[in-house]
């Protein structure tokens, strides 16, 4: 399944098939070239000069390098279309030719290589072909089209940072935002729209377990933190198993653990690392109070001190759940699925990634609001994995490559046509 699946022929799909080669080029060099998070500088210039030459009104260095470039054609509805533009510390393995050898020392000071490992690359490149189709198609809309290149999503600030700047009180306020994320578990060119929660609250915490350490020969005088910090991984698992109800989503996953420093010596601290999903506010608020409540009544059970209690932080870069409304949902649904076809549009599954496009229908939910997927699976590969039943690359996976034509072709398409829609005479 790809862009080349004949769709209705109409001037949306014949512009963006003619302009596919040029934005081919830009998804080239926005993979060869990515930046991390908060340093999308060369990136978020490259997007600007194009909107400029467009015809939008352009605005950079909102909330960091973020982009705002505005159309304006006589009154109507606001039409927010968003990009994200930041790579991933991955060091690419594809093999592709135009592969990413770009290398950096972070924001923590390692040295890493980098990536458009989540498919941000595409996302430049169809808001490029979307912004240039509604700018040669003004005859056909009134209203006003804000298009945002943001950053940082990665990191769950970008989006944040550019509410924060000002984004809707310094440029035209929007009553609908869309944007879409290609997708490694959907076929090359297929898109999935998912009502309701779609992608999920995502939390990190940090547990500092303490002990009273010692000579590892001597237990007996001792607090051993790493048993203790066994005993709390293992009790967070009824978190999920016995305190949420069956019928919610809920993850606790440990991902880090580390302490002590060597074979016969007990130490004082451990440290964990956790990453907690949902998608309900309640759920949410469950699985925080849970883990500050098991690291705590372990600590007691274990005999630790008083003044040695674990200490849970929540880390303050929460990226909430991500909700499509409706009636968008369903009206764009059946937009596309006349457009491309039964076969190209599914009815998708929530998932527990996380995406900080949600702030911008958090901020007003009076907002209509959706973030839908576009398959990136590239063909022979899909067919290979048993359609789909068989392990594939990934987002953010150093071997994610997706058919980037087809995810380029249909979003620029899907999207255009969804602005028009929205913005029709």
């Amino acid at each position: 399944m790809s862009f080349s699946t004949p769709s209705a022929a109409d001037p949306v799909h014949d512009a963006t098939r003619a302009a596919l080669p040029q934005l081919m080029e830009f998804y080239r060099d926005f993979h060869a070239n990515p930046e991390l998070s908060l340093h999308e500088v060369k990136t978020a210039a490259k997007l600007a000069e194009e909107a400029r030459k467009a015809g939008f009104k352009v605005t950079e260095k909102v909330g960091g390098t973020g982009v705002v470039a505005v159309l304006e054609n006589g009154a109507g509805p606001v039409v927010l279309i968003r990009a994200d533009m930041d790579g991933l510390p991955v060091t690419e393995a594809t093999g592709l030719p135009f592969a990413s050898k770009v290398r950096t020392t972070n924001d923590e000071g390692i040295e890493t290589g980098v990536m458009h490992a989540c498919g941000h690359d595409t996302h430049m490149a169809s808001w490029i072909g979307t912004l240039r189709n509604l700018a040669a198609m003004k005859a056909k809309w009134h209203g006003t089209v804000v298009m945002i290149a943001q950053p940082a999503e990665e990191r769950g600030m970008g989006a944040r940072a550019m509410i924060d700047d000002g984004l809707f009180t310094r440029f035209p306020k929007p009553q609908f935002a869309l944007a879409f994320h290609d997708s490694a578990s959907q076929p090359a060119g297929q898109i999935g729209v998912t009502p309701g929660y779609a992608l999920a609250n995502v939390d990190s915490v940090d547990v500092l377990v303490k002990g009273v350490g010692g000579h590892g020969a001597y237990p007996q005088t001792t607090r051993d933190p790493i048993v203790l910090a066994a005993r709390i991984v293992t009790s967070l698992q009824t978190l999920v198993s016995r305190e949420v109800d069956p019928q919610e989503a809920a993850v606790v996953t440990v991902g880090m653990i580390k302490g002590g420093s060597t074979h016969n010596i007990i130490g004082s601290d451990v440290t964990m690392l956790l990453t907690v999903r949902s998608f309900k506010p309640e759920v949410r608020k469950l699985l925080l109070d849970g883990i500050a409540r098991i690291a705590k009544g372990e600590a007691i059970a274990a005999g630790v001190p008083e003044d040695r209690m674990p200490e849970v932080k929540v880390r303050d870069n929460f990226t909430p759940a991500t909700f499509n409304t409706q009636p968008l949902s369903d009206r764009m649904k059946s937009l596309w699925t006349a457009r491309f076809g039964k076969d190209r549009v599914a009815e998708t599954r929530a998932v527990m990634g996380g995406e900080d496009f949600s702030r911008y229908w958090l901020a007003d939910q009076s907002i209509q609001s959706l973030i839908f997927w576009v398959g990136g699976v590239p063909a022979d590969k899909w067919a290979a994995s048993d359609n789909g039943r068989k392990p594939l690359p990934s987002l953010h996976s150093a071997y994610w490559a997706p058919d980037a034509e087809a995810v380029i072709g249909t979003a620029t398409e899907a999207m255009t046509a969804a602005a028009l829609d929205i913005l029709k005479k």
